[in-house]
């Protein structure tokens, strides 16, 4: 499975990756012994086999994207967690002890999982199609003006889970909380714009619609900053999506 292999410049860009926990498993650089004892025994509370593999396996990807980002080894990676919120250790945001400069995002839900790595603040989600999400719910979430043009949307599911894992990302670069997601207006995107880098504010936004799984996926990340005083007159675009046809089919693979 070479899309996550270790082999990438250390000048290189953010990493994300969406991908089956079945595939990620199956990598041959995975095992329990990438976890540390806090995250087996997490792991070994979750009551569903299949929460707990899902778990498993988001916490190794962000392990191989890191380890493909600096070019090592993942099983030499000092990986930590760190929740912002109550401050506790052992949950939370993901790290890098000894690497302050790398920023790690993961995520999972029912049989898929994300991650992403880079030397600039990263974010990444991904969610299961859902049908017949509730008005009552989308108004906790979304603005007036959001509310609207999922509501116009030939699948206002698909346009409402869009916004969602969106948000959710804003959320792990640290834009906004669960609290505030009503007050956070991405109404100016796009909802059918997949692979098409988008800009909000300083940042940079990437959608996915991962057919084979039926799920959505945002990637986020903050544009590397230039010498300063200097903008260069035409940037690249900081997100690329590819699709990695040449191994493993299944994985996506987004370059920023």
């Amino acid at each position: 499975m070479s899309t996550v292999n270790t082999r990438r410049s250390l000048s290189a860009g953010p990493l994300a990756v969406v991908a089956s926990t079945d595939e990620v498993l199956r990598h041959p650089l995975a095992g329990p012994h990438l976890l540390t004892e806090e995250e087996r025994a997490r792991a070994a509370r979750f009551h569903r086999e299949s929460a707990r593999r899902d778990f498993v396996a988001a916490h190794v990807l962000v392990r191989l994207c890191a380890g493909r980002l600096l070019g090592v080894d993942p099983a030499r990676l000092a990986f930590a967690q760190h929740c912002p919120a109550c401050r506790a250790a052992g949950h939370g945001r993901p790290l890098l002890t000894d690497r302050p400069d790398v920023y790690l995002s993961l995520a999972h839900t029912d049989g898929v999982v994300a991650a992403a790595a880079g030397h600039v603040p990263v974010g990444i989600d991904v969610e299961r199609r859902v049908r017949g999400r509730g008005a009552e719910v989308m108004r906790r979430v979304l603005t007036a003006a959001e509310f609207d043009l999922v509501a116009a949307h030939s699948d206002p599911d698909h346009a409402f889970l869009r916004q969602w894992v969106r948000k959710e990302a804003l959320i792990k670069i640290g834009r906004t909380d669960l609290d505030s997601l009503g007050l956070l207006d991405l109404s100016a995107l796009p909802l059918d714009a997949d692979r098409i880098p988008l800009r909000f504010e300083d940042l940079y936004v990437l959608d996915l619609t991962d057919c084979r799984r039926d799920d959505l996926v945002a990637a986020v990340s903050v544009k590397p900053c230039g010498a300063p005083g200097f903008r260069p007159a035409r940037p690249s675009p900081p997100l690329v999506a590819l699709l990695d046809v040449g191994h493993t089919p299944g994985i996506i693979r987004t370059s920023f």
